[in-house]
């Protein structure tokens, strides 16, 4: 059936959506929910060669949602799409189960022209990837499971699983382990514990720099202490005399 999991999708998104009150209230006011029913119903035409049917609903919930999922897009089970606006997924990406995305994400190719046309230009995404409001993930690449893309990203190669990636062009900052389970839903996908703060990082390399080189100079000091003297003898006495 084309809406067999819209049951897990629905709370899905009253899962890690506290503002939603009720059932009711995400099917008929949440974008992000409303949009994957026109997607669920152009995919399966699009995967049936009707081609032009499946633009044309998927151009109907666009015109109605604010988010442009083209018809070939593969997705997963009990992906919430939040707020939605702007959001804009290629033609062959991919994205994988519980999933979260927010407004103005782009999954998106690099250098379009006609001669890649049937070909991977899109992301694929695994699962349990977040990707906060207005990253553009860009490319036919792999994000890995549990990833997070911080908002703003810029992402242009491939995401090892569990990383966080932030900045243009986006950068590792710290990775989750693979087996890490989260107590809890985090929106936008990083809490502040997550993000190192620059400052706090530069003071606490210049103490350790500091701790080194103070080890390093108790150590040779204490050399120097053991270090046993050379024999007095008459030669000295006399450079000594000479000297004087």
């Amino acid at each position: 059936m084309l809406f067999k999991n819209l049951r897990d999708e629905i709370d899905a998104t009253r899962a890690r959506d506290p503002a939603a009150r009720s059932s009711l209230e995400v099917v008929f006011c949440y974008p992000g929910f409303q949009v994957l029913l026109f997607h669920r119903m152009a995919h399966w035409l699009w995967t049936h060669r009707c081609y032009f049917l499946g633009r044309l609903v998927a151009h109907v919930g666009r015109v109605l949602t604010a988010i442009d999922i083209h018809p070939g897009a593969v997705i997963g089970k009990r992906l919430f799409i939040d707020h939605g606006i702007g959001v804009v997924i290629g033609e062959t990406a991919e994205i994988g189960d519980d999933c979260t995305i927010y407004q103005g994400v782009t999954l998106g190719g690099t250098r379009p022209s006609k001669d890649q046309s049937g070909h991977k230009r899109h992301p694929t995404l695994g699962n349990n990837v977040i990707i906060s409001s207005n990253a553009q993930v860009l490319g036919p690449f792999k994000v890995g499971d549990g990833a997070t893309i911080g908002a703003a990203a810029v992402v242009l190669k491939e995401v090892p699983p569990g990383a966080i990636m932030v900045g243009n062009p986006a950068r590792q900052i710290t990775r989750r382990p693979p087996d890490e389970v989260k107590s809890a839903f985090t929106p936008y996908g990083v809490s502040g514990e997550d993000i190192p703060d620059p400052i706090a990082r530069a003071l606490s390399g210049l103490l350790d720099e500091v701790a080194s080189l103070r080890a390093r100079v108790n150590e040779l000091e204490s050399e120097k202490a053991e270090a046993p003297r050379a024999p007095h003898t008459i030669a000295d006495d006399a450079e000594g005399e000479r000297l004087s």
